[in-house]
């Protein structure tokens, strides 16, 4: 129990840091906000995030009980989530080798004066990424943990909001500090690392979801 429990929680925090590590738009909001504003804003960003993402877990975990339910439907969940952790774990290979990622073209995205905390909730609703990951591998997620009550669907959501906020923290207190601690090639070598821990991760889940269906 205690081992699945870590199991969930780890499994949690390293797709949920391999998401939050990508080039994206709340990338962009925290980045333009730690130069700015300072180190707070890396975290102000993942509390706007947070608070949609928890608001999500709990009404797929408690709102979708009998969809969760379906062997049919979760076997076709499980395929697609996996599908979508291996596109994703290819395309941060891809990345990483051919050199297309940077933390430098993320700057420069102004937020303006809206509040971090709500820019945060803003870009995360209006990605079409953000929807699809929670539609397919975030549902397979939640089921899985699911399993184990409560706690398991605590350990799935304290990992998962755990990987953003160490995420953006440290990259908050790299750009707050004027310059940047992390470089390109370190940055682009552990964006190959997570894509080959993701598409381990998505043949568990298409394992799963097969499974499920015959």
């Amino acid at each position: 129990m205690q081992l699945s429990i870590w199991g969930i929680f780890i499994s949690a925090f390293l797709i949920g840091f391999s998401g939050a590590a990508m080039p994206g738009p709340m990338l962009g909001v925290a980045i333009d906000g730690s130069i700015k504003k300072g180190f707070a804003a890396g975290p102000l960003t993942v509390l706007g995030h947070g608070i949609l993402e928890f608001l999500l877990i709990i009404i797929i975990a408690f709102g979708l009980k009998d969809f969760l339910s379906n062997s049919a439907i979760l076997g076709v969940i499980g395929i697609l989530g996996g599908a979508f952790l291996a596109w994703m774990g290819y395309d941060m290979i891809k990345a990483s080798l051919k050199k297309t990622v940077s933390l430098e073209k993320q700057e420069g995205k102004n937020t303006g004066e809206r509040s971090l905390i709500l820019a945060g909730a803003a870009v995360s609703a209006a990605n079409p990424y953000f929807i699809l990951w929670w539609a397919t591998t975030g549902i397979e997620s939640i089921r899985q943990a699911y399993i184990l009550g409560i706690a398991g669907i605590l350990a799935f959501a304290i990992g998962h909001i755990l990987s953003d906020l160490s995420w953006y923290s440290a990259v908050s207190f790299a750009f707050s500090k004027g310059k940047k601690l992390m470089n390109d090639a370190i940055y682009r070598g552990l964006i190959l690392i997570l894509g080959v821990f993701v598409l381990l991760f998505s043949v568990k889940f298409i394992a799963g979801g097969w499974q499920m269906l015959f």
